[in-house]
């Protein structure tokens, strides 16, 4: 077997919203992972929401995506680490992914590959102000508070809630963010992060609008587009062998 040279980054796939094909953007997200060279890649990184929403209760978990899970197996069983970002619509996973051998790692986190340095995460909660999003997010990830919901609500309902709350969400309504440029927390995050450590490349999802810009520390800030409201099949590969970055390509 050669030498393993190829990493990937996928985000914002939303699976199950009842919005613009989902069916067809499973496929996609399948054909995406088949397509993944077994022998030649070295990791998988999910950067959040893959999901649209995803709960766990103790013994149940979200129906369907049968070959999703079997062709992230596949990748697996060949050698290839897969790693999951828990996102804003996919923030409920406790076992089952890392039962299956995903591993589960929070923002932001650094990795290092061919020479150069990651810096990872769904993207969202990082950088300076919006004190209510953080606030929410504080809440959805309280273990407290996920402890009243799993025994207070039933799962019908909870899903009921969770797919009803993702078809109001500006995902949904078609409605495209406009990135701020250097007005942006995560701009501004990724600028100080940069300057006391050294990173070549922030990727990140979460905002559905592609970014890629230089700082001035020479990193280069990149967010990865969704897969809702569009036909491509947006991610990022790196080949260490020749140093290339590709971003957005389409599976076919």
């Amino acid at each position: 077997m050669g030498e393993r040279s190829l990493v990937y980054f996928v985000s914002d796939v939303h699976l199950g919203l009842d919005v613009a094909d989902p069916s067809g953007r499973e496929e996609r997200f399948v054909r995406f992972l088949e397509s993944i060279p077994k022998d030649r890649a070295k990791a998988l990184y999910m950067l959040g929401d893959i999901w649209d929403f995803w709960y766990e209760y103790r013994d149940l978990v979200p129906k369907g995506y049968v070959k999703v899970f079997s062709a992230l197996m596949g990748l697996m069983d060949a050698g290839v680490e897969v790693f999951f970002f828990q996102g804003n619509h996919d923030i409920w996973c406790y076992h089952y992914f890392s039962d299956m051998g995903i591993k589960i790692l929070q923002q932001p986190y650094l990795m290092e590959f061919g020479g150069k340095v990651f810096c990872l995460g769904h993207g969202d909660g990082l950088g300076p102000g919006n004190l209510s999003y953080k606030l929410m997010r504080w809440l959805f990830r309280n273990r407290f508070c996920q402890k009243m919901f799993s025994s207070l609500i039933h799962p019908t309902l909870a899903f009921r809630i969770g797919t009803g709350w993702s078809k109001g969400s500006r995902l949904a309504r078609n409605e495209e963010y406009h990135f701020k440029g250097e007005e942006e927390p995560l701009y501004k995050f990724a600028l100080k992060y940069s300057r006391n450590t050294k990173v070549d490349y922030f990727i990140f999802g979460h905002f559905h609008t592609r970014v890629d810009m230089k700082l001035p520390t020479g990193a280069r800030l990149m967010v990865l587009r969704d897969w809702v409201n569009n036909q491509s099949s947006n991610f990022i590969v790196f080949d260490r062998i020749s140093g290339c970055l590709g971003i957005s390509q389409n599976i076919e």
